[in-house]
């Protein structure tokens, strides 16, 4: 009974060395490294990740027209058109309310006893207005042209940007008055967008 038993045990352990020498001889150890390479390397099968697939809203691909609209609304003369209407509304009501403000709106210089009617202070107050929007349109419109037109040239969106732009725009601004007016104008506006690109950045 026992050396039968033996005999068993023995052969399994024969079976046991054949099946492990034919294994290793059929297939390779499997390295840790290989695996790597397929999970997350360049063997890594790349999968589609649609929202339908990961349990999401389908999202229906864009018509030509909607890419057409999106390419309008990305480019620079659409974002410069935008800033004119909002530097226009902007400087407006910066305007009127300066206007509001101020104690010598609607006084006459030649008679500055004579109290000004209402209808007069307002034609003052919306000619202030008008004023200031024009100019914030102005501004705004080279500003955010010149931003965009920096931004495709450089092919980056950072603080820079609008340095420069404010640069380029202050000093087209003060070079009407002269080029130092201009070089102080480019350092100013510049030193001013590069703080506020900081503050919201």
């Amino acid at each position: 009974m026992a050396a039968s038993t033996g005999a068993a045990n023995a052969g399994s352990s024969d079976l046991q060395g054949l099946a492990s020498d034919g294994s290793s001889m059929d297939s390779p150890p499997i390295q840790y490294s290989v695996i790597l390479e397929h999970l997350i390397g360049d063997k890594r099968p790349v999968k589609e990740l649609s929202p339908g697939i990961m349990g999401g809203l389908p999202v229906p691909l864009k018509s030509d027209e909607q890419k057409m609209i999106e390419r309008g609304m990305e480019s620079c003369a659409f974002k410069a058109v935008l800033a004119c209407v909002g530097g226009f509304v902007l400087g407006g009501a910066f305007g009127v309310f300066t206007a509001g403000i101020d104690t010598n709106v609607g006084f006459d210089p030649k008679d500055p006893l004579k109290t000004p009617s209402a209808r007069e202070v307002l034609k003052d107050m919306g000619q202030r207005g008008m004023s200031y929007a024009k100019n914030f349109a102005i501004v705004g419109a080279m500003f955010s042209c010149t931003e965009c037109i920096i931004e495709s040239h450089r092919g980056k969106s950072d603080w820079q940007n609008a340095v420069y732009s404010g640069c380029v725009t202050g000093g087209a601004i003060g070079f009407r008055a002269g080029l130092k007016a201009g070089v102080l104008g480019c350092g100013g506006f510049a030193a001013f967008s590069a703080a506020i690109e900081y503050y919201l950045r």
